[in-house]
């Protein structure tokens, strides 16, 4: 592949809607097979073990995501930085960048695999975890740690390979993850009988894949992106830019994290049926907000090629593209999982208790979708011109203080699971008054010679 048909990748000239496209819809296929491999996982299991496995599976993500929040920050950090470059033409310091990056999550990685299988069960028994379903939830988590390194080291060749526009090559990968997922799911679930260890262990396998696929194709591509192994290390000047962008959205992401653990908590008081349901519903929501994400990291990459190369007015006019793609995407999806709600609740268990939770979350849940998705967009462009602090303020005031205020004063006065369920809602409305209101009279739009 020529240095010519990568640099076509770059959103900075030709039509914005179709580079937008070009660019997006990889993204949003790539995560929602992400998705489609963890929701298979609960799926199988749910139907193959039962609902107190479910319940297991189901309420390790708030973990999970807590753990690799913090990777997943330097990743975004990574592709501003990264993009910037491209747009720029700056292939000394793109290359720079790409290997600091890589150095950086292969250490973080090692670090969660050690810290997430010795913490597992201390951290389940701070959610009150209830004992029934104690031992899977362990399980099933010290074993997906036990892979975590080849999750966060494919997220960063991912974000390498999307903040150069080339959305198609992670597309292709996750395909063949998710893929391999489901069928080590049916044969070490339901042939073998594994329970939740062999899902965490389906989980691994997928993820070191992807992991090898992307990185062979980081290490043979003919860009300034090009991977050598030999070149592997952290350079301090550029692992400060890298952190000083991604350590905003880190700790946003750990935050975050932390009060949906706060809500896991508060949900878990309710039994193994409401984990089950919720848990269960948590799955199909990703359905319908990784899309959402995946415009809000289209328009980081977008934004941040472009001020790169000087062009601020696109920006805008990007900006407002998404914002529309966003709200449409949004309405449909949110309208469809209600309509479909039982049938979709059913695919992971019949239990009748388990399905009426997941459907009351989708009642509170699916008419506001619209609300998170101005929210994210607006948060991504401006992460892509380098500002993300006001992003992480404005995530942390609402997403987390404002719910766990909720959940710990007025959640309890309602006597039932309604008042957890109804601070997600509330909160995406803070959230996206504070980011349209920072949007319009924030100084955040201007090129910067800060990277």
């Amino acid at each position: 592949m020529t240095a010519d048909k990568e640099r076509s990748d770059l959103m900075t000239e030709g039509s914005i809607g179709r580079k937008l496209l070009v660019f997006c819809v990889p993204l949003i296929l790539g995560n929602l097979l992400q998705q489609l491999y963890n929701t298979a996982d609960s799926v199988i299991v749910g139907n193959f073990v039962g609902s107190n496995a479910l319940a297991a599976v189901g309420s390790s993500g708030a973990l999970i995501y807590l753990l690799i929040a913090f990777s997943q920050g330097v990743s975004v950090g990574a592709g501003v930085v990264i993009s910037h470059y491209l747009g720029a033409d700056d292939s000394a310091s793109t290359r720079n960048a790409v290997h600091t990056s890589l150095a950086i999550v292969a250490l973080i990685g090692a670090v969660l695999t050690a810290a997430g299988i010795a913490l597992s069960g201390a951290l389940l028994q701070l959610l009150d975890t209830p004992q029934e379903v104690m031992a899977d939830s362990v399980t099933y988590l010290q074993i997906y740690f036990g892979g975590i390194l080849f999750n966060v080291v494919y997220n960063m060749a991912a974000g390498i390979l999307n903040a150069a526009g080339n959305s198609r090559r992670s597309l292709l990968y996750l395909a063949i993850a998710s893929l391999t997922n489901i069928v080590l799911d049916l044969i070490f679930v339901a042939l073998l009988d594994m329970g939740v260890a062999g899902a965490a262990i389906a989980t691994d396998v997928s993820q070191l894949l992807s992991c090898v696929l992307s990185l062979g194709y980081l290490m043979r591509v003919n860009a300034p992106y090009r991977v050598r192994v030999c070149q592997l290390r952290i350079d301090g000047r550029m692992a400060g830019n890298i952190i000083r962008i991604g350590l905003p959205t880190g700790i946003q992401n750990m935050v975050i994290s932390l009060s949906n653990a706060v809500v896991q908590s508060s949900v878990n008081a309710f039994g193994a049926d409401a984990m089950a349901g919720f848990g269960a519903y948590m799955k199909i929501d990703g359905f319908n907000i990784l899309p959402v994400l995946s415009l809000s990291l289209a328009m980081t990459t977008y934004t941040g090629q472009n001020l790169g190369a000087g062009k601020v007015d696109r920006v805008k006019k990007g900006m407002w593209l998404t914002l529309a793609m966003g709200l449409g995407y949004t309405a449909a999806t949110g309208a469809l999982l209600l309509v479909f709600s039982a049938p979709l609740m059913r695919l992971f268990t019949e239990n009748a208790d388990a399905v009426a939770y997941g459907q009351l979350a989708m009642r509170y849940f699916c008419p506001f979708y619209f609300i998170l998705g101005i929210m994210h967009i607006l948060a991504g462009t401006v992460r892509g011109a380098g500002k993300s602090i006001p992003p992480m303020v404005i995530m942390l005031v609402s997403l987390c203080i404002v719910r766990i205020v909720w959940l710990k004063l007025i959640a309890p006065l309602y006597g039932t699971i309604d008042g957890v369920f109804i601070a997600y809602p509330i909160t995406w409305a803070v959230g996206m008054a504070l980011m349209v209101l920072y949007a319009v009279f924030g100084k955040w739009l201007k090129v910067s010679d800060e990277y």
